[in-house]
């Protein structure tokens, strides 16, 4: 065996399954340890019922993760007293079964169960019926005549054997036994699970973890492969120049500290040489033929566990498996809030619309001229300009269009005016006039005082679909990260098309990082809008 290990080895194989005969079990384990294939990084699934009866010594302090299953529970009270009973009972008779309790093999259980449910099923069939009983030639056709009642009565039998509950369903398969899910610790063979056909596999991760998994780091060194993103994992800011783990900082790096001090392990921090998150690389086909990044390094050995603000995604979990996630975030559109701009010198126009000022300023010449041409027409407006003189040759107007102009101008400033109208056609002229300005001041002063007081931005963009509708703002994402692979395979038609942009312009909208995409930003003045995680 030891070539087809050397061989999975070569194929760095991590997972493998043995299906064979219980009694090569050993031989096989044995050298699969010679070639250096039984070690923390393989897991072996063990497919023989009777994996508990081997002497497992060599191969229980490895920490391989092997995992085998379990018919027989030979840890039950009841088949320790069943089988120790029977091993009295043949020794009287000089016969030595040669194996102890907590070895009972499978296929010996499953026998002692089939005779039991035989004899119980007899007594049925007796007990129902008249049974007689003829010879019969194994060569012939000839059946008994009460065989099939017998496997009825026997399809009927319920009872608890060695190997667990014994009950069969119409069709004569056995039915809701169950098998007990074992692994191996360095104190033996410790059952960590059930399944069953009806309940499923359930898993005691407590047993595992707390038996096997929690000291595998216990004094180790490992390499920790993470990324360069703020604030996860920084560059420390000395005056003193910084080696190693020292040199970093972050959340990330505090996690990895918490962990090594309750695990007990050390580990030294390293950065991807591609500086990337990792995705997988696909041929012409789309199947995968590499990977990148973090993600690479985890694969090939180069890096122990991979850390930082990485997406949980399909693609990835293909490749590696991942913890449960510390962060649940989104995608967010990172773009520069527009600004306000300084006043102008014509800001006081602000409040009102052109066409208001307009149309107010036709109002203030029309009430202008009527006013003028009702004083000319009216006897009322025309006074003695000489009281001393009671008939004089010439009357005097002061309602002149000079004065009409200046009347309606001191009104709308709200300063009033020396002149006054006398007529009664002239004072209704007027009375309108201040009406319509004492309406139009008010509106004017709430507007500028709301125009002064708060900042009215509006912001070109709202969401993504606006952006894949304009062309005018240029849009990106990390360079092989998950947010652009998110665009990239989108059947979505506004995210497809965006996914189209990002790779057509792939050199002119993509960053290596998040900070430079952060910086490009800033430096676009509202020309580029940048895809990132929403908390980083």
């Amino acid at each position: 065996y030891r070539p087809i290990f050397r061989q999975l080895k070569a194929r760095k194989e991590k997972r493998i399954v043995l299906d064979c005969n219980v009694d090569k079990i050993g031989e096989i384990l044995k050298q699969a340890q010679q070639v250096g294939m039984l070690t923390e990084e393989q897991s072996y699934v063990i497919t023989s019922l009777d994996f508990h009866s081997l002497n497992l010594d060599d191969f229980k302090y490895g920490r391989t993760n092997i995992t085998a299953f379990r018919l027989v529970d030979v840890s039950n009270k009841r088949v320790l007293e069943t089988v120790n009973e029977w091993m009295r009972g043949e020794l009287q008779r000089g016969v030595d079964l040669g194996f102890a309790p907590r070895n009972l093999r499978t296929e010996t259980a499953l026998m002692y169960d089939a005779v039991h449910l035989l004899a119980r099923g007899l007594t049925q069939l007796d007990h129902g019926r008249l049974v007689t009983i003829k010879p019969l030639d194994c060569d012939l056709t000839d059946t008994w005549i009460d065989g099939h009642s017998l496997y009825n009565y026997m399809k009927m039998v319920e009872l608890d054997g060695l190997s667990g509950n014994i009950k069969f369903d119409t069709r004569g398969f056995r039915s809701e036994f169950e098998l007990q899910v074992l692994d191996l610790v360095e104190t033996g063979v410790r059952k960590v699970g059930t399944w069953s056909k009806g309940s499923g596999l359930f898993l005691d991760v407590r047993q595992s973890v707390n038996e096997k998994r929690r000291p595998t780091l216990f004094n180790k060194t490992i390499v920790v492969s993470t990324i360069l993103s703020d604030p996860y994992t920084m560059y420390k800011e000395s005056s003193h120049k910084l080696e190693g783990n020292d040199q970093f900082e972050g959340f990330c790096v505090d996690l990895v500290e918490e962990m090594s001090k309750k695990l007990k392990f050390n580990y030294t921090i390293k950065l991807a040489d591609d500086g990337v998150y990792g995705s997988s690389i696909r041929d012409a086909d789309g199947n995968i033929v590499g990977w990148d990044g973090i993600i690479a390094e985890v694969i090939s050995g180069v890096a122990d566990i991979g850390i930082g603000d990485l997406t949980i995604n399909t693609d990835r979990s293909q490749g590696v498996d991942f913890t449960t996630p510390w962060m649940n975030t989104g995608i967010s559109i990172l773009f520069i809030a527009p600004t306000k701009q300084p006043p102008s010198l014509f800001s006081f126009l602000s409040p009102l619309s052109l066409d208001v000022w307009f149309y107010m300023s036709a109002a203030y010449v029309f009430a202008s001229l009527i006013l003028f041409a009702l004083a000319r027409f009216t006897p009322y407006e025309w006074v003695n300009p000489y009281p001393c003189i009671e008939e004089p040759d010439e009357l005097e107007n002061e309602l002149t269009l000079s004065n009409c102009l200046w009347h309606n101008w001191g009104s709308l400033m709200q300063q009033g005016s020396d002149i006054a109208p006398k007529a009664v056609s002239t004072r209704m002229v007027a009375g309108m006039w201040w009406f319509f300005t004492l309406i139009m001041i008010s509106s004017y002063t709430a507007n500028l005082a709301a125009f002064l007081t708060v900042e009215r931005l509006v912001s070109p963009i709202s969401s993504a679909e606006d952006l894949a509708k304009q062309t005018k703002i240029k849009y990106g994402a990390l360079l092989g990260g998950s947010t652009a692979r998110f665009f990239l395979e989108s059947k979505y038609g506004p995210y497809q098309k965006m996914g189209d942009f990002m790779k057509k312009n792939k050199k002119q909208v993509m960053v290596p990082s998040n900070q430079e995409g952060v910086e490009k930003v800033l430096e676009s003045n509202g020309g580029y809008a940048y895809f990132m995680e929403r908390q980083v």
